[in-house]
Parts: C-alpha cells; structure tokens; sequence
C-alpha cells in the first residue's frame, strides 16, 4: 500500500482523477422529499425556487430535487437509481447519524460491513435509495493483483456502532460529507461495463452477480451498477421520477479530453453547458461530465 494510498481517508473518495459530485431527482412532492432529506439526512437547504431545492452539506451542493406537473412514479423495475450513497468522513460520524436516525424511528433496510466500507440502507418516501457509509481506511483494504479490491456484504453490529456514538447533541449531516459513490439499476451489465469501463474510462474494482463496481484511482467504487431488479430495462422516460442526472467531477484535466476523445469516437452525443458536458448513459441517465475547477 503506498503512502498516496493510506493518507487522508477523509477525502480519498474525493480526490481520485474522478468522483461523484452531486446527483438530481425528480419527485412527485416536493415538499415531502425535502423535509425528509433535510430532517433525516441533514442536508442543508441552498437554494430553492418554485419547482426545486438544492440540498447540501457545509454550503457543498450534493442533492437537487425538482418536480414537474407530469411526473410519475417509476415502476420498481426501471432503469435509474438503486441508491445515492451519502459518504460520512469518520465512523464517528456514522455512529452519530445512526443515533440520530435511531431517535426519530427511522426505518432501515440493512446494514452491511463491506470490509473497505461499513453502510446503512434506507428508503426516502418515494422509493429512492440512500446508503449511509463511512470508509475504512484504504490502508485496511485488500487490493488483488490485478488491482481489484476485495468487497463483502457481511453483517454490520448496528448496536455496538449506535453505543459508540458521541453524546452531543446531532447538528446535521457533516460539513465534509459527500456523495461517495452512485449505485445505478440498468437493463444489462455487460452493456454496462461497456459503457462505464469501456467509454468513460472507469476501472471495475469489484463484481458481483448481475453488478460490476467501477472506480477511478483505486478507490472501491464511485459507481455501481446492477440488474438485480431491472434485467432488461429500457431507456427511462422523461415523465419518471427517481434519478433524472448526476455529475462526475474530474480533477484530472487530461484524463477530461481522454474521456471526452472517448465519447467523439463513439459518436455519443454530448451537450456543452453552464456547468460542463452533458450526456445520456444507455438508459437515458443524464451524465454531466465537470471539469475541475481552477
């Protein structure tokens, strides 16, 4: 394990030549979504407007929720969001969330050791998923020679992690929390690691059946993507609810023009915006690509 490797497990995630950056869904109340996400989660509210919220966390954008007059709930089995998975920057910190959530009667849908991480899963009131999670330190994981990193789904103590938790009182997600990884449902995950390893350039760190786990710079995986209840899927709609985009940030400039090179061969259209390039993953999930930031 080098040095680069095991320091500042805080912003591990966050400091690969890519990362998730924030993510965008559109439900069907608004209202509802936000006062969930901002009581239980803790996010912070930004910006707001008529048919929008941006939440956050220590003033950082990680979550935007719209509506619109035609949406509709999607079908369990569409293409979209399996979970957003909100990263925590200490076990600490996830131990004091959990007793938060704990407080308020908040209803789990598991708990995980994954051996390079520790998560908790939940469902927000329109049937988004959420993981909570902190990271091990990278000097604990196991990478293979090939350069893989060796994941589990072990059972996760949740009472020792809820006793550990500090006795102050709960002031909201933390300030360095961020958006560690997205976990996507698609329709076919050789299609899939075409795309994400094929295309953007992405290295799958992990398989699992029907899921492969892509990552850039060693990390475990900064997006996930599975069939486990969408085999077959076909492209989203605009009128669905659930996960309409998400950013991948890059602090790599070269490898930006490699990925955008990567698309242009391809001939996968792509939009310049305001806040980057724009494009749609197999399964109309909108992709805006964000250069790094000077």
């Amino acid at each position: 394990m080098t040095a680069a490797l095991a320091s500042n497990v805080e912003s591990f995630a966050l400091s690969r030549p890519v990362h998730v950056g924030q993510a965008h869904l559109v439900v069907a109340d608004l209202d509802l979504l936000s006062r969930y996400y901002q009581q239980v989660l803790g996010l912070q509210r930004l910006e707001e407007s008529a048919s929008g919220v941006v939440l956050g966390a220590g003033g950082k954008p990680l979550l935007t929720l719209t509506t619109r007059g035609n949406a509709a709930r999607a079908p369990r089995d569409a293409a979209g969001l399996f979970h957003n998975a909100f990263l925590m920057p200490s076990r600490e910190e996830l131990a004091h969330w959990l007793f938060h959530a704990a407080q308020l009667g908040v209803r789990f849908d598991g708990a995980s050791d994954h051996l390079v991480s520790e998560a908790i899963y939940l469902t927000d009131p329109e049937g988004n998923g959420i993981e909570v999670y902190r990271d091990r330190s990278p000097a604990e994981w196991t990478y293979h020679p090939d350069g893989t990193v060796e994941m589990a789904t072990d059972r996760l103590d949740l009472q020792a992690l809820y006793d550990s938790a500090p006795k102050s009182p709960w002031s909201g997600m933390a300030p360095d929390a961020a958006i560690g990884h997205i976990h996507l449902q698609v329709g076919n995950v050789p299609e899939a690691d075409r795309f994400y390893e094929g295309v953007l350039g992405l290295k799958k760190m992990a398989s699992y059946p029907g899921a492969s786990f892509f990552a850039s710079g060693a990390y475990h995986h900064h997006i996930a993507a599975n069939v486990w209840n969408s085999r077959n899927a076909a492209a989203r709609t605009g009128s669905m609810t659930g996960l309409n985009d998400y950013a991948l940030t890059f602090n790599d400039q070269q490898m930006l023009a490699g990925v955008l090179a990567s698309l242009h061969a391809q001939e996968v259209k792509v939009d310049r915006t305001a806040d980057g390039y724009r494009l749609l993953d197999p399964w109309g999930i909108g992709i805006t690509l964000v250069p790094p930031q000077n």
